[in-house]
């Protein structure tokens, strides 16, 4: 196996999606695609050209077996997915709006297959990932992934590989909301680049200023804190340096899921090709602006020769 530039983990899920607009319980029609934040970074980064390997576990059975195809015909190492003999893989059911608010939502993913992922499953050759990408839903899931999820961020930081962390907190999954930002935090200490929304810095941090939130980061040991203000674009700040990169215009917005997934994805691969934190921030912004432009959690993510093709700042991957 080539060496695996990023590694990601977490749970997709199977995802019907309404073909109408309306209340859930009225959609008569659906089709089906595959939910997951985590992933949604990894395609991304998979479709610019990264070899990106995937942690997960998924039922036995055809959901299990959609995920892991779908995933793989991305370019995904799936090795390291666990098929679970007892669990089924979660899934949920998603509305159309053609307006650009917030689609309505329902999950069904508790006992699934990938909330009983645990620490077993980190092995020497996951460590040898070049970088890891994690996210605070994973841990909410269980306290076993909450496990993996600590020791795999330590790990990776201890064999000297980059981490980045976005907390995508999703409050219903955690026992309180203490909790909640007790453990989010304590992960963000593992990671070299936080990248939280203003509100989730918010909350997680009792600061209300960008730059205030950036420091309670800083001051953990991250090496860069983005902050994501969404139609306002995103600020960026390091020990030495800081900025503000406005987003860009879009005339209308069709899908808002999936946007901050893809202004990962845009952070990410350029931090990876080293470059500074500025072009980061503005290729961020840019694949997001296509994310919310598109119908679906990440079929706006780009292709590298997209992105060439529109980003003046892409550079070709390393051989």
């Amino acid at each position: 196996m080539s060496k695996v530039d990023v590694l990601s983990f977490g749970e997709t899920m199977a995802m019907w999606v309404a073909e109408q607009t309306g209340d859930l319980a009225q959609v008569e029609r659906f089709h089906k695609r595959i939910a997951g934040a985590d992933s949604n970074v990894a395609i991304g980064l998979a479709r610019l050209g990264f070899n990106v390997a995937w942690l997960s576990r998924v039922g036995a059975d055809s959901l299990g077996r959609f995920v892991r195809a779908t995933l793989q015909a991305e370019g995904i190492n799936c090795q390291h997915v666990e098929t679970d003999p007892q669990h089924p893989t979660g899934f949920q059911l998603k509305s159309r709006v053609d307006d650009g608010s917030d689609p309505q939502v329902e999950y069904f993913r508790r006992g699934s297959a990938a909330s009983h992922l645990n620490r077993s499953a980190i092995t020497p050759q996951l460590l040898g990932a070049g970088h890891l990408h994690a996210t605070g839903i994973p841990p909410a899931l269980s306290a076993s992934c909450r496990e993996l999820s600590f020791e795999l961020m330590q790990g990776m930081r201890a064999a000297g590989r980059t981490v980045s962390f976005d907390p995508n907190l999703r409050p219903s999954l955690w026992a309180s909301e203490q909790q909640m930002i007790r453990d989010i935090n304590a992960l963000a200490a593992h990671a070299d680049w936080v990248l939280p929304g203003l509100s989730e810095g918010r909350l997680l941090t009792g600061r209300d200023d960008p730059a205030d939130i950036a420091r309670f980061y800083l001051d953990q040991g991250a090496e860069a804190v983005i902050i994501k203000l969404g139609p306002k674009g995103a600020y960026y700040r390091t020990t030495d340096t800081e900025g503000f990169v406005p987003a860009v215009p879009v005339e209308v917005v069709i899908d808002t899921v999936g946007a901050g997934d893809g202004f990962a994805v845009g952070v990410i691969s350029a931090l990876l090709e080293n470059l500074g934190f500025e072009q980061a921030v503005q290729r961020g912004n840019w694949i997001g602006s296509r994310a919310v432009q598109s119908r679906g959690d990440m079929e706006g993510l780009p292709t590298r020769a997209e992105l060439e093709g529109r980003d003046l700042t892409a550079t070709a991957l390393p051989a």
